[in-house]
């Protein structure tokens, strides 16, 4: 069977990670995407990397072929006016168009909801920019490390009240544009859903800021609850809970519950130390974690990491392995579900990449195509489709905007 999305043509003129990975979820259900990237230097994510053996090359990008699988690719200068009129024969024809192009390009190119609406009244438009289209911030500019700290992640993840020799941390790599990526996955279907219901488009405006801030969880209410900023350095409302070193890797122990920590103690061999008054009862445990966390270190020292997950797992204890990414690649149950998957390109060669997020037993998901290598779908997409005269595909090539 095809794809559940077989039937939907979508144009992205996406970079680096939020369009493009939006379009991606797409792709990879079958739809027929045109990803549209500037002349010469092509997608910014070319250029990031990893690169295979660290050999730059803008056409093995490990970031650009994992974001850019089942997608046609074309470059075109949308900031010139043949280039924008190609764009608006692709639009014409399609039924979604994502992007990520920051506001103030947006107007310097006149890439707007009301010039598209007006060719093509059943177009979903996705726009998926830092602060979104409206508001104070709609101009400025934003890179990740910008948006995961204003989000108020950084935060979340570094350092609190008490601990403020200790810098707030970011995740690696492009973890907002993903987020952004998903959110303006799932609103494109919505809309989608709505246009087959009313027969008219609609536009889509995800901030990257506010997904983020969607993300802080309960966090919010610590403060009128509890006047308390949560921070993963700051004091924990419950113990253990935390990830501590065993002998081969790290383990995340959590045991916060009278039940959960009765059968830790088992599981250590009921030490002496556990009857001590400071450690009975989960509030005292909380409080005295400082001193509980020696002992029970000292105890992690001789344990191996799947060993004492297992045992845990066993005694129905919510421990979990910290997995290395190498952790990730050998796991026994991600080869045995196929998350991994290998694909050949014509310039980086077989790889091995990230498959499926989901089953799905009727519709599957498939990779048909790798990622394109720049201009790759130039002659196929504005000769064969949009019925460009060859000469003329070469001058605007000469003029570089193609």
């Amino acid at each position: 069977m095809s794809g559940p999305f077989s039937s939907l043509k979508v144009v992205e003129v996406g970079e680096l990670t939020s369009a493009p990975y939006a379009a991606k979820l797409l792709a990879d259900l079958g739809a027929d995407v045109i990803k549209v990237e500037p002349p010469g230097r092509g997608d910014r994510a070319r250029h990031r990397g990893p690169y295979p053996k660290n050999e730059p090359n803008p056409e093995k990008s490990g970031l650009f072929l994992y974001l850019n699988t089942n997608k046609l690719g074309v470059t075109l200068d949308i900031f010139r006016p043949e280039g924008m009129a190609l764009l608006e024969r692709l639009v014409a024809d399609a039924d979604v168009l994502i992007h990520n192009l920051a506001p103030p390009e947006m107007d310097r190119a006149g890439f707007n909801w009301e010039r598209f609406r007006q060719i093509n009244p059943r177009l979903v438009m996705t726009s998926i920019t830092p602060y979104g289209l409206s508001g104070p911030y709609r101009n400025r500019e934003a890179e990740e490390l910008t948006i995961w700290s204003q989000g108020g992640l950084t935060y979340l993840n570094g350092a609190g009240p008490d601990t403020r020799e200790i810098p707030p941390l970011k995740v690696f790599g492009q973890q907002s544009g993903y987020q952004g990526g998903i959110h303006g996955a799932v609103a494109t279907t919505g809309a989608l859903m709505a246009q087959l219901r009313d027969g008219e488009g609609q536009h889509i405006d995800v901030s990257v800021y506010e997904v983020c801030a969607s993300m802080l969880e309960l966090t919010y209410v610590y403060w009128p609850y509890a006047q308390r900023v949560a921070s993963r350095l700051g004091a924990k409302p419950v113990q253990p809970l935390e990830a501590l070193e065993c002998k081969d890797g790290i383990i995340f122990l959590c045991a916060i519950e009278d039940h959960q920590w009765k059968a830790f103690v088992e599981l250590m061999g009921n030490p002496a130390w556990t009857e001590e008054e400071l450690f009975r009862g989960r509030g005292r445990r909380t409080a005295n974690w400082d001193a509980a966390r020696l002992f029970v270190q000292e105890w992690l020292n001789e344990q191996t990491v799947q060993d004492l997950y297992h045992k845990a797992q066993a005694a129905r204890i919510p421990f979990a392995p910290v997995s290395t990414m190498g952790d990730l690649l050998s796991s026994d149950h991600l080869k045995a579900r196929g998350f991994f998957v290998e694909i050949r390109h014509p310039v980086a060669g077989t790889l091995k990449y990230p498959g499926p997020l989901f089953q799905m037993s009727r519709t599957p998901w498939e990779i048909r195509r790798p990622a394109p290598t720049l201009g790759q779908h130039n002659h196929e997409v504005f000769v064969e489709r949009l019925k460009l005269p060859q000469g003329e595909l070469a001058q605007l090539q000469e003029k570089g905007v193609i």
